[in-house]
């Protein structure tokens, strides 16, 4: 009978360790713009250690204006262009809050936002021009 109880835990703990992997992934969502629309605002959290992902498609050349903000103020993103380059300001280790410029190149844009300390909720507004 121990055997059996054992054998039990071992497979409640294995099945409950990856329900939290897979709760802990993130989100990862291409943004869409309303017609006629030129921005869109974004809310979630992030668990300490994850990272939502954001995506979106852009010409080079269009101004893009990004800024989060968080009540704990523990929320920031990075950009990446399609090649994987971060983009100046908005890298790892800038902890931007708030981004805007020129996009050097067309293609697809990731927004990689995360937490600073602990989880983070956030409101973060997309404006492309």
């Amino acid at each position: 009978m121990k055997i059996k109880t054992f054998a039990t835990f071992i497979l409640l703990a294995f099945a409950l360790s990856m329900a939290n992997g897979a709760a802990a992934d993130g989100v990862n969502k291409r943004l869409r713009f309303a017609r006629g629309k030129s921005s869109v605002v974004v809310s979630g959290a992030v668990v300490r250690g994850d990272r939502d992902t954001y995506t979106f498609g852009a010409r080079a050349g269009q101004m893009l204006r990004l800024k989060i903000a968080s009540n704990e103020k523990n929320a920031v993103f990075q950009i990446q262009d399609s090649g994987g380059n971060f983009l100046a300001g908005a890298g790892e280790g800038d902890d931007a809050t708030n981004w805007s410029g020129e996009l050097p190149t067309g293609g697809d844009y990731k927004i990689i936002v995360g937490g600073t300390r602990g989880n983070a909720s956030y409101r973060m507004t997309v404006s492309i021009k």
